[in-house]
């Protein structure tokens, strides 16, 4: 492999605040802001969305009922069955 082309990583702290979770791990990204955790200083990443608050994970999806959707398209446009 060729020397110095991958980019430097970094100690970071991605923060969920929708689920009130922080996951410590290293990325190539920065910010402004940093914090001490264990005397090392960490950049502080704000997310969106993560696995501690993503519907596919958390397991708190919404199950669309197929069969009412077509019992009111039908409803709605007086299809006979």
């Amino acid at each position: 492999m060729k020397a110095e082309i991958h980019p430097a990583l970094h100690p970071v702290v991605f923060v969920d605040s929708g689920a009130g979770v922080e996951f410590v791990s290293r990325s190539t990204l920065t910010s402004k802001s940093s914090r001490d955790i264990d005397g090392v200083s960490h950049y502080i990443i704000n997310v969106d969305i993560s696995s501690a608050s993503h519907p596919f994970y958390t397991g708190k999806q919404r199950a669309i009922s197929v069969a009412g959707r077509v019992d009111r398209f039908n409803k709605k446009y007086n299809i006979a069955k």
